[in-house]
């Protein structure tokens, strides 16, 4: 038929682009289909445009779902050396920035034109801005009619079949690149649940009563955040207009939840009870807010005696309610978040097409035949710093190697 593909990818992510390069490298025609312009748009996008593609270090902890073992078959059987190997072979440079994190030297684009190279070397049939507004699941007196294959879809008005559809239509996360809610209806449309999404590895936004902490745009520094459950992360903060942001603040809204507060260290390298009370007693007239200014940002300092959340004496006054509050103040900050900003800035979707419904070799759907679901549109969320596109190129793996290893009807 004109319109049979044996395999139709629908979203030409990451996952989507290494899982079709990768099935018809092992002999499968393969049709991916997406509604942009152009391929890999969050790849571009993501790392400040030089994509931390990977992590040099991968490990199922590293991995939040409902379904917490649901990772490691995928992880194990296409490891971060895997896809560093395949970087290495197109010569495309890289650096570890930090914490194992592996960016391009010359821009994310590099990661694209190899995923590219890598369906043209295969014949994938790559088809752009294609709408798909229907998808059927053929009966028996379909195939009577003449009709081919396990699926049909409608996209841009023409029908197309195939045996095998894979969804790696991502997450809600960046709608400016397009992203959508199809691969949960798609979902939900079979019957497979969809656990609640929500925006994650995001940015938090200010309350009313802190909006005085906008004063503070720009400035980073190093904090340890602590939620709720106990999970902590050590690495920068950054203030800025809307709320707070930086590595450390991204980790922990994967584990935030409303209306929880975050703990933040202020100072974590240091106590500060202890640096006081030596300056009492080496420069007993110094003024705190000069001893304060020594170990944290000087505006930071300024706008709290501004806002009387401390007071400018000597320290040789400081009373131990005062010591004791300072205390609390830099090393137990509780910050409770008004909310993230949403998708339009989160990294990454948290929740999504529930794993228990999904087989963790192959990604195929338990109950449908043929249906499998790879990438961040799955129920698999992970941590900043490379982990997420590592679980799109695993779980695209796994998914290629059962399609390469499935027989036509």
């Amino acid at each position: 038929m004109k319109n049979y593909s044996e395999v139709i990818i629908l979203g030409a992510g990451a996952a989507g682009l290494f899982c079709a390069s990768q099935a018809a490298k092992l002999g499968k025609q393969v049709t991916l289909l997406d509604n942009g312009k152009k391929i890999g748009r969050k790849i571009l996008m993501s790392g400040g445009g030089f994509c931390n593609f990977t992590n040099l270090e991968v490990t199922p902890q590293h991995y939040l779902s409902q379904n917490p073992h649901f990772v490691k078959s995928a992880l194990a059987r296409y490891t971060q050396w895997d896809f560093i190997a395949m970087v290495a072979q197109y010569g495309i440079a890289y650096h570890e920035k930090e914490l194992g994190q592996l960016f391009t030297d010359e821009g994310a684009e590099k990661i694209v034109e190899m995923l590219a190279a890598e369906c043209a070397n295969y014949q994938v049939n790559i088809q752009l801005r294609q709408q798909v507004s229907d998808i059927h699941q053929l009966c028996s007196a379909d195939l009577a009619q003449g009709k081919t294959g396990r699926f049909s879809l409608l996209a841009n008005g023409t029908t197309w079949y195939c045996d095998a559809l894979v969804i790696a239509t991502g997450g809600l996360s960046m709608p400016g690149l397009g992203a959508t809610p199809f691969g949960y209806q798609v979902a939900e449309q079979f019957g497979i649940q969809v656990l609640p999404p929500r925006a994650s590895l995001v940015p938090f936004t200010w309350r009313e009563t802190d909006k005085f902490y906008t004063a503070l745009s720009g400035i980073s520094l190093p904090i340890v955040a602590t939620a709720n459950c106990g999970q902590s992360f050590n690495n920068q903060m950054l203030f800025t207009h809307r709320g707070i942001s930086g590595p450390a603040i991204l980790q922990i809204s994967n584990y935030w939840q409303p209306n929880e507060s975050i703990e933040i260290d202020l100072l974590p390298d240091q106590d500060i009870g202890a640096f006081l009370q030596q300056l009492r007693t080496t420069s007993p007239k110094l003024q705190l807010k000069n001893a304060l200014s020594r170990v944290l940002p000087k505006k930071l300092v300024e706008l709290w005696l501004e806002q009387n959340i401390i007071h400018d004496e000597p320290i040789a006054q400081l009373s131990k309610v005062r010591l004791q509050q300072l205390i609390d103040l830099i090393h137990h900050w509780s910050f409770l978040p008004n909310g993230t900003e949403g998708y339009r800035t989160a990294e990454v979707t948290m929740g999504g097409v529930d794993t228990h419904a999904i087989s963790s070799k192959t990604m195929q759907s338990h109950h449908v035949k043929g249906l499998y679901f790879i990438g961040e549109v799955l129920d698999v969320t992970g941590w900043l710093g490379g982990y997420n596109f590592q679980w799109a190129w695993s779980s695209a793996y796994a998914c290629a190697v059962a399609l390469g290893e499935s027989a036509v009807n």
